[in-house]
């Protein structure tokens, strides 16, 4: 199967969904969905709830279970675990056998959902613009969103630089991403995380607009160096990560050198945003 994970928002919910390309449809995240309609924001919950759920469907001789497959997605604690996942129907299915208030706008959002992956398909600015909406229903600034495109756009670059290559996504994709990660800024993508004190939040949407500058000229700068290197195995192209983080390396170094600060912050969005009902977005405090 050919994946292509995304986090989709419910009602500032997140929700793990895969698109497979064979199939050309989306798989969700069951316990994302059950957790969502029984209103458990605890990951735990519902799994347990699902665990329940599941065993009662098998017994009653529902098919629904039957037809859920299991994928590794990201889970909260930042590792790849297998998941049970199931498409649109076996979805639709689930959510009928559980009692909710938010079962129809579930319904609802699920053909949307659907439908915007078409209409994505035709013309990719389409996730372009999904993602620019979503930062700024979650309170973020114009400018820092303008940032984090880039490095979207970056990243994507350098995954499919290392897809000619030869590699893997997952465990080859970590390991390099860790690498470039460590060189330029000094922590693995766990230890940064653990200094802005993050759980399983997203490491670049918590980043500061200089820090997303270096990370995506980290990235931008191995894609290139791979593109006229060439690497064949994956030492090679552990190498060519750390020549890219090294570019970004000198660029952080020279800044804090300048300014007399490090620019690694341990500041992460819950900081500085505020949910975009209360007000405008705010400013990155150290953004300039």
């Amino acid at each position: 199967m050919s994946q292509e994970t995304h986090i989709q928002l419910f009602e500032n919910a997140k929700i793990r969904v895969v698109w497979d390309d064979e199939q050309e449809k989306y798989f969700f995240s069951v316990v994302d969905v059950v957790g969502v309609l029984t209103e458990n924001a605890d990951y735990q919950l519902a799994r347990n709830y699902w665990k329940v759920l599941k065993h009662r469907l098998v017994k009653e001789g529902n098919e629904t279970v039957t037809n859920c497959n299991q994928l590794k997605l990201p889970a909260p604690d930042g590792k790849m675990r297998l998941t049970d996942v199931a498409d649109l129907e076996g979805i639709l299915r689930i959510i009928q056998s559980i009692p909710s208030k938010k079962a129809e706008p579930m319904k609802r959002w699920l053909a949307q959902v659907g439908s915007e992956r078409i209409q994505q398909m035709i013309d990719p600015e389409r996730s372009i613009q999904q993602a620019v909406a979503d930062y700024k229903k979650q309170g973020y600034s114009d400018k820092w969103i303008a940032n984090r495109v880039k490095s979207i756009d970056a990243r994507n670059e350098l995954t499919n630089e290392w897809k000619r290559a030869g590699l893997q996504e997952g465990k080859d994709f970590a390991i390099l991403t860790d690498l470039i990660t460590k060189t330029w800024s000094g922590k693995t993508t766990k230890e940064y995380k653990q200094f802005k004190g993050l759980t399983k939040e997203n490491l670049r949407d918590n980043m500061s607009t200089i820090e997303l500058a270096l990370n995506t000229l980290a990235e931008a700068s191995t894609t290139e160096i791979s593109k006229r290197k060439n690497p064949k195995t994956m030492q090679q192209n552990m190498q060519v990560a750390k020549e890219g983080g090294n570019v970004a390396k000198a660029a952080r170094q020279q800044l804090e050198n300048t300014i007399g600060e490090s620019v690694v912050s341990p500041i992460k969005a819950s900081d500085y945003i505020r949910p975009i009902e209360d007000g405008q977005a705010q400013e990155l405090p150290f953004e300039d």
